[in-house]
């Protein structure tokens, strides 16, 4: 393959004939293919990155919150028991209790205890039952960090 003027002619024709001027361009197309086929990898694995987050959401580092003028306390134990007010009901008796305490109080704001290890999907379910019943101002309330862990970054 040769590069301009790095070839030796072959005969007296080649060497008495005008030089050619040696290529001064480069190809890019390897280039952007190469490129296309990086940026499909990438947009191809970029969502499955996001999903391996690893959460400890019980734990916060905040302010005590200033309890409102109306509020029910809605406990969730381990054993996925709900309490509001202290008191032990089932799904539809809880959903009645909400029912009648948004249509006494429509800004009555729920504060949801839940136990660390209560599965995520029945607190979700709690949220949709509180909703359903016209609650719309529902608070997770959390522990605050011991003081050093807070000093942790």
């Amino acid at each position: 393959m040769s590069w301009g003027r790095l070839s030796t002619p072959r005969s007296r024709a080649q060497a008495l004939a005008p030089m050619k001027a040696p290529m001064s361009q480069i190809n890019v197309t390897p280039l952007v293919d190469v490129m296309l086929v990086l940026l499909v990898i990438f947009m191809l694995t970029a969502p499955l990155l996001t999903s391996a987050l690893k959460l400890d959401l019980p734990r916060a580092m905040a302010a005590p919150a200033v309890p409102p003028a109306t509020s029910l306390r809605l406990e969730i134990d381990k054993s996925g028991q709900a309490f509001l007010e202290g008191r032990a009901l089932d799904a539809a008796q809880l959903a009645q209790r909400l029912r009648q305490a948004a249509t006494v109080q429509p800004d009555t704001e729920l504060q949801l205890h839940a136990d660390q290890a209560v599965p995520y999907g029945q607190v979700v379910e709690v949220i949709g039952l509180a909703q359903q019943a016209g609650l719309s101002r529902i608070g997770l309330v959390a522990e605050a960090a011991p003081f050093s862990a807070r000093a942790k970054p």
